[in-house]
């Protein structure tokens, strides 16, 4: 048994490779359907979102699955032109170190974003429903969500803000603490001031007004916000109700000048304002951020902030890279003990069996033992088998995951004949392979 991970990501293909790769949970669904089909396949998640696809198996062989697993992919993205360089292959203990570092955002594309986990997890439940998970990868996607909440938890991976529109978020969040009465004003329809606009109201602002010097544009976008459109020519009247102004106009030279601020905050009753201007070149005249009431922040200001916050996350990522090497440790341990365990406990239930026949016929020749006296016997016998058996147990631990764990498999089986117990222990072995399998 081998388990590994075939796929790509942002980091291996790009975009126009990645879309190919992109499966609907239908898809991913009916894929599973028909992994089963494939000889060597024992268990199988795969793991669709628009920065990564993944395939989680648990095989007989890694080399022997490796082209099988490829051409799974391949057929399911109905691709005929060859990936193979785009994909990326790992076993072992590095498919699990691949995983907790997946669900714990630290593979992502931006370090600490929160969506991930919540796709690994319904990759799993998918998986688990259509049937095609069992003990290695319903141990395997437990623990790596167990370590992507312990890492969100533990660390400050996902507290800073890592792009331009969520630290104008940020920054106006600094100035009035709740949004929810604050009103917002989009000057211009570039990309990145919608997206910021929209970070804001998300976060709950009152109202958004949208101007631009085409106004069905201000009006397409206002719909988008449920917010009012407002003829360009009238957005410094408006400015006069808005808490926070964003620009991205694309103009040649300055929309809002200080004067126009400064006769702007008598009328504001002294509530204060932030102008944050992504425009490329600038919309707001510097000497603006002089103004008493007012703030401004440009592209540069925030792209500071992102930079700052970056080196932030990066180093709360070393501390997750630490928490994921001690739970991969834990989990490997794991896996080593289930190897052995059907045999485990075979063993452990004969010499039960043995311990109770032979102080059954102890006490019979003792009719007239005190019932204190019984619990003692009864404590020692199991003492005595549990001290007998502690050394082989050991022993076979420590055997697990090596070259020499059929070895030992075979020869405990055969010194204790625990492949000799007759046909009416197969259903109990049977049982002890199920549990070992839960």
């Amino acid at each position: 048994m081998q388990l590994v991970v075939l796929g790509l990501n942002h980091k291996t293909a790009p975009v126009e490779v990645r879309e190919c790769f992109s499966f609907s949970e239908e898809q991913v669904k009916s894929a599973l359907w028909h992994v089963r089909e494939y000889d060597g396949i024992n268990e199988c998640v795969i793991l669709s979102t628009c920065n990564r696809t993944e395939m989680y198996a648990v095989v007989d062989d890694a080399e022997e699955a490796f082209p099988i697993m490829q051409q799974f992919l391949e057929q399911m993205a109905a691709q005929e032109k060859e990936v193979a360089n785009y994909l990326f292959f790992y076993t072992d203990v590095e498919c699990i170190r691949h995983l907790f570092r997946v669900a714990s955002s630290l593979d992502s594309l931006v370090i600490g974003e929160g969506q991930i986990l919540s796709q690994v997890k319904k990759a799993y439940s998918i998986a688990r429903d259509v049937g095609t998970t069992s003990t290695v990868l319903n141990t395997m996607f437990h623990r790596a969500i167990a370590v992507g909440k312990k890492v969100r938890t533990e660390t400050r991976i996902a507290f800073s803000a890592v792009s331009v529109s969520y630290a104008a978020v940020e920054l106006a969040k600094n100035v009035f603490g709740d949004l929810s009465k604050s009103n917002v004003l989009l000057l211009g329809a570039g990309q990145m001031g919608e997206l910021t606009a929209r970070h804001l109201v998300e976060t709950g602002v009152k109202t958004v007004f949208v101007s631009n010097r085409k106004y069905d544009r201000a009006v397409s976008l206002a719909e988008k916000f449920q917010g009012i459109a407002v003829p360009f020519e009238d957005f410094m009247k408006v400015a006069a109700k808005a808490d926070i102004v964003i620009t991205s106009t694309g103009a040649p030279h300055y929309i809002i000048r200080a004067w126009d601020v400064a006769h702007l905050m008598p009328k504001r009753n002294g509530q204060p304002i932030i102008f944050i201007d992504i425009a490329v070149p600038r919309d707001v005249e510097p000497e603006v951020a002089a103004i008493n009431g007012a703030s401004l922040y440009n592209i540069d200001d925030l792209e500071a902030v992102v930079e700052s916050n970056m080196r932030l996350r990066e180093q709360e990522a070393e501390l997750a890279e630490s928490i994921i090497e001690t739970e991969l440790d834990e989990l490997v341990a794991k896996f080593r003990y289930l190897a052995f365990r059907p045999t485990m406990a075979l063993l452990a239930d004969k010499a039960e069996r043995v311990r109770q026949r032979e102080l059954k016929r102890a006490l019979a020749k003792l009719p007239d033992i005190a019932p204190e006296q019984r619990k003692i016997m009864e404590s020692m016998s199991k003492m005595i088998v549990r001290k007998l058996l502690r050394d082989p147990m050991v022993r076979i631990n420590e055997a697990a995951g090596t070259d020499h764990e059929q070895f030992y498999i075979d020869a405990i089986a055969r010194l204790f004949k625990l492949d000799a117990l007759g046909e009416s222990r197969k259903s109990e072995r049977k049982i002890s392979y199920r549990y070992a399998r839960q």
